[in-house]
């Protein structure tokens, strides 16, 4: 056996590795951008004020999921709204708590059918 070519063997093949580690990387760096812009471009962007009514979004629909069964929850009232996206809401019997935005749509009170989308 000749030792120093067996060793040259050897460098090149971790090298060979490192190429091939390298490029996967690359590849999972550009599938996770990728993947991040498919999911902003789904998030719909939604603005509530302090003091309006809203409904919230019943999660927990999957588990029991009946035909009749009601899909949102309220009206509740917005209390305060944080930076990041989620919303403080009170129900009428006065407790407070924190939701993520996308889970709320507008509570539209007697409002004609015709006008609502």
């Amino acid at each position: 056996m000749e030792i120093e070519a067996v060793g040259k063997a050897w460098k090149l093949d971790i090298k060979e590795l490192e190429e091939i580690r390298r490029n996967a990387y690359d590849s999972a760096q550009i599938y996770k951008e990728k993947r991040k812009e498919f999911h902003n471009r789904r998030i719909s962007s939604k603005s509530f004020k302090i003091g309006q009514r809203i409904l919230l979004f019943n999660s927990k629909l999957k588990l029991f999921a009946r035909k009749l069964r009601l899909k949102w929850l309220g009206p509740y009232t917005v209390m305060k709204i944080f930076p990041h996206g989620a919303v403080e809401v009170e129900k009428d019997s006065g407790e407070r708590f924190k939701v993520n935005g996308q889970r709320l749509k507008p509570y539209y009170e007697n409002a004609p059918i015709g006008l609502i989308e």
